[in-house]
């Protein structure tokens, strides 16, 4: 039996200028997703990396699946760039990770899957899903146990579940 998936289940309409809120960033990262190129044989996901310690949170990086070479996932991209723009070999205390979708735990390209480079990548504290992975390509995703055995807290933000799937389904024939 799986444990509950911890989320977020009364959080307000988010407005614009409200950073803090998670559905903020959340937009964000569904406006990334909307910028890949369809595909029948790959999720659209869009993320956004956030520096948590900031007042206001300050985004450090965005990105969308295919953005950069080499059939990239959206948290690769943001990790990518960040990485090139910052070029510090340490990041900072916590950071945050807004995705549409959860983090991929297995890929079936042999690259090494989302979930592991989240945690390679250290001081993510928190990581925003806006929906569960379909079974479509992997069986069962095991992100969510993953990220929570690093200490790592994952929240699935309730009412964008709807979006953030047909967003990532985009391309993919009607079963």
């Amino acid at each position: 039996m799986q444990p509950d998936i911890p989320h977020e289940t009364s959080l307000p309409e988010a407005t614009s200028s409200d950073d803090t809120d998670p559905r903020f960033f959340m937009q964000m990262a569904l406006d990334e997703a909307k910028k890949c190129t369809p595909s029948q044989t790959a999720f659209s996901v869009g993320a956004v990396l956030v520096d948590g310690t900031a007042r206001p949170h300050k985004v450090l990086a965005t990105g969308f699946s295919r953005e950069l070479e080499g059939n990239t996932h959206a948290e690769e991209v943001c990790f990518t760039k960040w990485k090139k723009q910052s070029q510090l070999p340490e990041i900072g205390p916590e950071y945050i990770l807004y995705t549409t979708m959860e983090p991929c735990s297995e890929r079936l390209s042999g690259k090494k899957p989302c979930v592991d480079r989240i945690i390679e990548f250290g001081g993510v504290s928190t990581v925003y899903v806006g929906c569960k992975e379909p079974s479509t390509f992997v069986a069962e995703n095991t992100a969510t146990h993953k990220l929570a055995g690093e200490g790592i807290r994952y929240l699935l933000v309730d009412g964008l579940s709807s979006e953030c799937k047909s967003v990532a389904t985009n391309g993919h024939s009607d079963s």
